[in-house]
């Protein structure tokens, strides 16, 4: 079955770096889309960055851009959210998401 497995969360301070990862199995990761979005505490889930199958296209939020930076390795199966810059209000638990397949989330904690 389909599985997203993210990883790379943590706690940061105000202006640094993380690193996310989401490993994929169960699907030919290659013929997809993938994507990242974020839920805050008390906020309704949203899309942070998406790219495209060979990852020529990428797109991001308003709110992340210039920040964040979405790639895939397609041979090992697997999307990366580089986020640098970061801010408190980028805390959130970040999911990986490909159609209506969800991981189960790694949570960014940005405070100092």
């Amino acid at each position: 079955q389909v599985q997203l497995v993210e990883s790379g969360g943590g706690l940061v301070q105000p202006g640094g770096s993380l690193r996310l990862s989401c490993t994929a199995s169960g699907f030919t990761f290659s013929d997809y889309m993938m994507t990242w979005y974020r839920q805050a505490p008390g906020k309704e889930r949203e899309l942070v960055a998406a790219i495209s199958r060979i990852g020529s296209i990428t797109n991001y939020a308003d709110s992340v851009k210039g920040r964040f930076t979405i790639s895939r390795d397609n041979a090992k199966n697997t999307v990366y959210l580089q986020m640098n810059s970061l801010k408190p209000e980028d805390t959130a638990v970040y999911y990986c998401n490909r159609m209506d397949n969800w991981g189960k989330g790694t949570l960014v904690t940005v405070s100092s």
